[in-house]
């Protein structure tokens, strides 16, 4: 797999002990950062006061919608009106259906948009689609350059 990290933003404990799971039910061992809130997702991105961001972006970003602080749109948002992360690959990970959600999704430069499955069985095979495609098949776009 691509070495390099997925940043899992999810607040529901159980979502992200599932997707771990599926994950690494499926040999997807890379590393996954995982921030509870928008704000550690930006936090982690871009740094906070006085630290600095993570050295290198992660693969993807699993991006849950119904977050506390910050919510996934607003997250979104920000990570594409930076020039260092306006590329990142952005994956809605969701239990919304809502139409609304998914335009406004794409609108703000979303990859990808996919509705979590109920069903355990069915998340693990999601999971693992997400994982094989955006780790192993996608191509990522380059590093953006220091200036």
């Amino acid at each position: 797999m691509n070495p390099g990290k997925i940043l899992l933003v999810e607040d529901n404990p159980d979502d992200v002990t599932l997707t771990m799971r599926a994950l690494k039910s499926h040999n997807i061992t890379n590393d996954v950062v995982v921030a509870q809130d928008g704000v550690q997702a930006l936090d982690y991105l871009f740094g906070k006061q006085g630290r600095s961001p993570a050295d290198d972006l992660p693969a993807v970003v699993l991006l849950d919608l119904k977050l506390p602080k910050l919510n996934g749109m607003e997250v979104l948002q920000r990570i594409r009106s930076e020039e260092r992360t306006k590329l990142l690959p952005v994956v809605i990970l969701t239990s919304s259906d809502e139409e609304r959600d998914v335009i406004d999704g794409y609108s703000l430069g979303a990859n990808s948009y996919v509705r979590k499955p109920v069903d355990f069985v069915e998340f693990t095979k999601a999971a693992q689609q997400l994982g094989l495609y955006w780790l192993l098949m996608n191509r990522a776009p380059p590093s953006p350059r220091g200036p």
